[in-house]
């Protein structure tokens, strides 16, 4: 890494920040041979390992099947957490999934022991939580099939989370491509203390840079605020950076990694990292004068930094607690809080445990009522033992607290709560990361709201989002005015980590005779078939399939919840295809207008009949479409169903990059306003693709009903390698291509 570093220094001739250290030690080439640019460059890299979880781990895997390899090349794993629905609790809910997902999970059981690959079966935890106590590690580069895959930053890692496609490039061997990051330099100063606690300071920067305000950038934390947060809480930040667009987020390396390491069992790379512990942060000169190293540079002190609640629908509406009262007023939020939900992959560290539980004894000592129902989520066996072992858990269950399976659950969609489906205006608190309407629980007049799991357990107990706990006093059960106060919590338990049964099953040394089977008839699992390669001609009659208004999701293009049982089935997860996205023409859901019928249909049906009728179809989108997680399977629905084109006002970059791998043209308005000039039965050409080449515009002619043309210029961002992924019809096929 030293050499390196040193050989990136000499290159771009300045001091360097931490993100710039690992990334130019990351590269395919190896020692860096020229200075790239920030925002501008693409490059390729070689991360030291991937991480896939079960519901995008399943096309991932499918995807590499088709590679022609025997094995990965670098190590990676699998870990079931996305398919395990919170119920009734964690030992019937995951006894529960285990039957209901046999298939899915012997499938990829089995493709793993094939392949080499690590196997986290299902009740081992959230894959997050899993790779920070077990993998992640300072100055490695690493991408997950997941977009907080971004969390091991709080172990000095560049962790990044992509498309499935991206996972397959890696574990064939072949370089990873990214644009060269900004950088975002956040300087902390002062201490946390009392309630406030390392979640806020992600909520603040999020209420700061907003949901896309980190596109395209790399978030690097730093200063004396930044070397006294825990490791864990770290993590928690780096976590939550997805919600901001970030590529990723990170902090140097320091002490809090150093005992997290050893308290984890990783003592000897505790050991390697303090030798080259000056490569593990950014140079001094950097820290110095931020604002000549970073794209933008903030600045927050944490003795003065309030707890925030964020939301509702949006992860960066951002309130500080002492006027959240008055927004909850303002706006109409309903006061009463019906849940209040803590863990995640965000937040179920010994450290974020420990700090809930000494309010809900709190509540016990005090004899207090607590007023709103309560699930705990831990993030992964080893912290479930532990905090079971240590009386945790059981003081959770004595203020009616519900303790789920070690799994993502409600976090995701993943929540059979009950009474969801009469849609009633409610208000729940999450130590979640995302808040969109419908994510928790399907219900869109959810108010969803994120905040530390302090914060989540104090309202709990309150049952009202009025309630300051800072400040305000309750009423107990004996009628006396009682103040909750600050929670205290331990980083690392006393007595050590322990865990009978991490759950982690090793790959076969030789897996050439293991066989990997796929029930033909299976409606999960359904082996793919390659994408047609373009036949070098314009795209002529494009079929307007949706003009989608405003805030559109991967959760809007293809939802989880109950979908997530058919990640391993693209024709069936096809059914859910932008049926969340909100028609610009009706305002409606899945209700467009057919051309060929003249009638109003559900997207996924009106696409299937352009497709058999011999018509390709294009969707147009607003801002930042495609933000939030990075299932793949958002761009590989609309490229099955016939979709060539996606043309929008911006994107987010995971989506952006999920579609130019599936063969997709994804293009941008040049004049955001010509997003007005389409047409709900515009009939679509896209010309220049014979010529296609990077930064040259492309023209979108849009041929009205009335016999009138309109056309204008459109942006892309493809370099040379990606035009022959759109050119070979896919990523995948042009590896296979090479690989003969």
């Amino acid at each position: 890494m030293a050499e390196r570093i040193e050989a990136a220094r000499k290159v771009v001739n300045r001091p360097l920040t931490l993100t710039e250290k690992i990334l130019y030690a990351h590269l395919y080439e190896g020692l860096a041979g020229k200075a790239y640019k920030k925002g501008v460059s693409y490059v390729d890299f070689n991360p030291d390992r991937v991480a896939m979880q079960d519901a995008t781990a399943q096309m991932a895997l499918l995807q590499f099947m088709q590679a022609g390899k025997e094995k990965v090349a670098v190590p990676s794993t699998v870990h079931c957490d996305h398919l395990i629905q919170a119920k009734v609790g964690a030992k019937e809910d995951l006894e529960t999934a285990v039957i209901t997902n046999r298939e899915v999970y012997d499938f990829l059981a089995s493709v793993s022991n094939k392949y080499g690959i690590g196997f986290w079966k299902p009740g081992a935890g959230i894959i997050h939580q899993v790779v920070l106590e077990n993998y992640a590690f300072p100055g490695g580069m690493m991408i997950g099939t997941d977009s907080h895959t971004v969390n091991a930053g709080g172990l000095g890692m560049i962790a990044i989370g992509v498309g499935g496609a991206d996972a397959v490039d890696v574990m064939a061997g072949m370089p990873w491509e990214l644009k060269f990051p900004k950088l975002i330099g956040v300087k902390l100063t002062g201490k946390l203390s009392g309630w406030t606690s390392a979640k806020d300071v992600i909520l603040k920067v999020a209420g700061i840079l907003t949901v896309k305000g980190g596109t395209g950038a790399i978030v690097e934390y730093f200063g004396e605020g930044a070397q006294n947060i825990s490791c864990t809480g770290k993590g928690t930040i780096c976590n939550m950076g997805a919600e901001i667009g970030a590529t990723t987020s990170i902090f140097g390396y320091g002490e809090k990694m150093a005992e997290y390491l050893r308290g984890t069992g990783r003592a000897e790379v505790a050991n390697e990292a303090n030798k080259i512990k000056d490569h593990l942060n950014g140079d001094p000169e950097v820290y110095a004068n931020p604002e000549k190293y970073f794209n933008q540079v903030i600045e927050i002190n944490l003795s003065e930094l309030e707890p925030h609640i964020n939301g509702p629908f949006t992860p960066d509406l951002a309130t500080p607690v002492s006027k959240f009262a008055e927004a909850v007023k303002e706006n109409g939020w309903p006061q009463k809080l019906e849940v209040g939900l803590i863990g995640s992959c965000t937040n179920s560290s010994y450290e974020d445990i420990s700090r809930a539980a000494s309010l809900a004894q709190q509540a016990i000592d005090k004899n207090l009522e607590v007023k709103s129902e309560y699930t705990v989520t831990p993030g992964s066996e080893q912290v479930r033992y532990t905090v079971d072992r240590d009386g945790y858990l059981n003081v959770f269950e004595k203020i009616g607290g519900v303790v789920l399976a070690n799994a993502c659950g409600p976090c995701i969609g993943q929540w059979a709560r009950h009474n969801a489906d009469k849609g009633e205006k409610n208000s729940i608190m999450t130590s979640f990361n995302r808040n969109f309407a419908k994510r928790a629980d399907g219900n869109p007049n959810t108010h969803a709201f994120v905040a530390s799991p302090d914060m989540v357990t104090a309202f709990a107990i309150a049952g009202d989002l009025t309630f300051n706990p800072m400040k305000d006093h309750l009423i107990n059960k004996d009628g006396e005015k009682v103040k909750l106060d600050e929670p205290m919590g331990i980083e690392l338990p006393i007595k050590g980590f322990d865990v009978e049964d991490a759950g982690y099953q090793a790959p076969a040394e030789d897996g050439s005779s293991a066989e990997v089977s796929v029930d033909p008839i299976s409606d999960r699992l359904q082996i793919l078939t390659p994408f047609k390669a373009w036949d070098g001609e314009n795209y002529k009659g494009l079929k307007l399939l949706l003009k989608a208004k405003g805030k559109c999701t991967t959760d809007h293009i293809s939802m989880a919840g109950p979908w997530l049982r058919f990640r391993g089935h693209l024709d069936n997860i096809s059914n859910n295809m932008l049926i969340g996205a909100v028609n610009f023409y009706n305002e409606e859901t899945n209700k467009v207008k057919n051309q060929v019928s003249e009638e109003y249909a559900p997207v996924p049906d009106t696409a299937r009949a352009y497709k058999a009728a011999g018509f390709g179809s294009i969707v147009i989108g607003d801002e930042n479409y495609g933000e939030g997680s990075s299932r793949e399977h958002a761009a590989m629905e609309p490229r099955n169903l016939g979709v060539k084109v996606v043309l929008v006002r911006s994107f987010a970059r995971i989506h952006e990059t999920n579609l130019k791998k599936q063969g997709m043209l994804g293009l941008t308005f040049v004049n955001k306003e010509d997003y007005d000039k389409v047409r709900e039965d515009d009939n679509i050409d896209i010309l220049g693709l014979k010529s296609f080449a990077p930064g040259k515009q492309l023209t979108v002619v849009l041929n009205h009903a009335d016999g009138i043309q309109e056309e204008f210029p459109v942006n892309h961002t493809y370099n040379e390698n990606q035009i022959e992924w759109f050119k070979a019809g896919s990523a995948l096929n042009l590896i296979k291509r090479q690989n003969k």
